[in-house]
């Protein structure tokens, strides 16, 4: 047992022996690494590819997307590896994806990427209304897609510093009132029409809330700006309807207000 080790001791002590061994070693490595590599850029990979062609805007479903395989080599740019980062999702406004195309990740986005993606979801018979915004208005941008809001109607008298009523009804008019309830918030933008949350890389500022309304309710938001002796204001206030399974439905809330307004205002149709 001695000899071995004194045996091991003077192989290691020769310079000459121990760079001959560093050497072999060193090319070891290189070579496992080189055929490790060789062979990661060879073996292929499945990836998704379209089944058929997808026009710019479409909801990318299951049945438009398969798998083939190619080796890694091939694939160059953002391409898009995994199945779970396209279902569901959608084609690119500008984008038309071949049949038989890998899919690229500018190509597919979130529908809140859509510049038009509001006009997909509305029920038939309801009317677009946008609604003017600030970061202050949407408590710290905190008004997301999908949420409910209340909105309320915010009367004043025009060029009255100090507001005092004239009468029991005008009493009862000025201040905030609540207007309609559970309205689900379509889309939030800027002020250049961009979805103010497709990119959490970018720090945008939300200037509009836009939903759908019933084509009286919708008269009716756009009578309350035409109030010729008052200053109207609609504050959105948030609610915890998206988080209930079932939201409750759009509703008016005053039917004081309604009336009132009606009473107080005339709507051209083709102005609307």
């Amino acid at each position: 047992m001695g000899n071995i080790s004194v045996g091991i001791k003077k192989f290691l002590s020769n310079k000459n022996t121990v760079t001959v061994v560093g050497v072999v070693v060193a090319v070891l490595v290189l070579y496992i690494a080189y055929n490790m590599r060789v062979q990661a850029a060879v073996n292929p990979i499945a990836v998704p590819y379209a089944t058929q062609q997808i026009s710019p805007g479409t909801q990318i479903t299951e049945d438009m997307v398969g798998t083939m395989e190619v080796p890694p080599s091939m694939l160059e740019g953002d391409v898009l590896t995994n199945s779970a980062d396209i279902i569901d999702k959608y084609s690119n406004a500008d984008t038309l994806i071949p049949e038989g195309s890998l899919f690229y990740s500018r190509q597919v986005v979130e529908k809140e990427q859509l510049p038009a993606n509001i006009i997909l979801d509305y029920p038939k018979g309801y009317v677009l209304y946008n609604m003017p915004v600030d970061i202050e208005s949407t408590y710290g941008n905190s008004i997301y897609p999908g949420n409910y809001i209340d909105i309320y109607l915010r009367i004043t008298l025009k060029g009255v510093e100090n507001q005092v009523a004239t009468s029991s009804d005008e009493s009862e008019l000025l201040g905030y009132s609540k207007f309609i309830s559970n309205v689900q918030v379509l889309a939030v933008r800027d002020s250049s029409g961009q979805a103010v949350f497709s990119n959490l890389d970018e720090q945008r500022t939300p200037a509009m809330l836009i939903f759908a309304l019933p084509e009286d309710y919708y008269v009716l938001l756009k009578k309350a700006s035409y109030l010729n002796l008052y200053d109207t204001e609609l504050v959105p206030v948030p609610t915890n309807e998206s988080l209930q399974d079932e939201p409750d439905d759009l509703e008016l809330s005053s039917e004081y207000l309604r009336d009132w307004i009606n009473t107080h205002t005339y709507w051209d149709e083709s102005i609307g």
